[in-house]
Formats: structure tokens, sequence, C-alpha cells
């Protein structure tokens, strides 16, 4: 997308983000050496370690690489590459909320439609009340020691870092999430990516990474009239 794969899109969104100092990609064994040329272009502030057969797997070899990384581990988020278009705001606040002295935070939206619980013969056993329910994005943010905590005593796989703090006694606060923040994994969630691509401007960095043959002025230089026009 506009030259962009999701992971280098999901990394930019860190950086970008003006909360986030170093990523730690965990990649499939099969898949090491690709996305480390994906993410080639931001230097030391990212590295990418082989990750494992379970998400709890992969984490805990990203977290492990991290404390080698920073003498002195603060505060951790655990994001999925495919919310690539996380905005910045809601990294920013679960930065924030941990540094105001969560110890795990989680990005929510409130459940929009109907929600029934069946029986094991499918028929409906009621309709439950959802004021009070949340879909979770990510990044989920923790506090280092807890998270170390939770990994420490995990012993089967979980899909959901904040479900591991959870077992542990420990309060997961909330903020706000962002329905740009959606999981890219079917087709039609890539046709949404698009869409939201689609109406954002084209930055001369992605027209230049789409089309490398065509030069791109700063919008500053474009704007002042010091270059030619661009074709």
């Amino acid at each position: 997308m506009r030259g962009r794969s999701l992971l280098s899109r999901a990394v930019r969104g860190l950086l970008d983000s003006g909360s986030v100092s170093r990523v730690v990609v965990a990649a499939p064994a099969d898949q090491l050496g690709p996305m480390t040329r994906e993410v080639h272009e931001f230097g030391d502030r990212v590295h990418v370690v082989p990750g494992g057969g379970e998400r709890t797997d992969s984490v805990r070899a990203a977290l492990e690489a991290a404390d080698r990384l920073v003498s002195s581990l603060g505060t951790v988020l655990v994001h999925d590459a495919a919310r690539a278009f996380t905005p910045a705001r809601v990294i920013r606040d679960v930065v924030a909320a941990v540094e105001h002295g969560a110890c795990a935070v989680v990005p929510t939206l409130p459940v929009a439609d109907t929600v029934k619980r069946i029986d094991s013969e499918g028929v409906v056993a009621e309709t439950v009340d959802r004021s009070l329910l949340r879909t979770v994005q990510t990044p989920q943010g923790f506090t280092a020691e807890v998270l170390r905590e939770a990994y420490g005593a995990a012993e089967d796989a979980a899909t959901d870092d904040a479900g591991l703090v959870e077992r542990m006694g420990y309060p997961v606060r909330t903020v706000e999430g962002d329905t740009h923040a959606l999981k890219v994994t079917s087709s039609f969630d890539l046709a949404v990516a698009e869409a939201v691509l689609a109406a954002e401007p084209t930055s001369a960095a992605e027209l230049s990474a789409a089309r490398p043959d065509v030069p791109v002025r700063p919008p500053e230089e474009a704007d002042s009239g010091r270059n030619g026009d661009v074709s």
C-alpha cells in the first residue's frame, strides 16, 4: 500500500507518535530476513528477533530482547502489525496512562452491535447488556515489571496480553480507541484500509517509494517555488 507494508506502517506509526523510542519486532523464523529488510529504513531504532510458535512465545522473545537493549526498561507496548493505521493519539494516550500510574492499559471501543448469548444448541439464551462491553485494540501498554511477571507465570498461549495481567489480579485500565486502528486480517479489512489511505494525503516519502523514478519535493520547497515542477 503506497509502497509500504503493514509492518513498516505500524513501526512508522509508533516511532512518529513521539512516545516510542525503540521497537522490537518478533518475526516468524522463515520471515526474519524479509522483515528485517522491511524495517531497514528505521536504522538502530528497530530490532528484529525470531518469534515463536504462539503469540505468547513471540511477545516473550521481544520482551527479553527489549530488556537486553534498554538498561532500565519502564513502559512497554505490545502492538499488532496488522493494526498499522492506529492513530498517534491512541499510542500517546496508552503511554501517558502507564506513565501516570497504571500498570496495564488497553485502548477500547464500545460495542455497536446487539450481542446475544446462545446455548449449546444455538438458541438465544439472553440479550447481553452491551453498555459495559468493549472491544480491545492495540497497542496495549504495561509497566515492564508487571509484563515480565505475567509472562513468567503464563503456562499456556494467550491472544491478549492484558488477559495474562488480569490473571495476576492487576487492574487493567482503558483509554479510548479509534476506528482507524482496525486489524487488517481479511480482504474486506484490506479494502477498508485502502479506502482510509485514499482519504489521506500522500507524503513525499510514500510517493517516492511508490514511484522511485520520479523526484519528489518536500511540501515546503514546492510551496516556495525553489524547485521546478514535478511530472
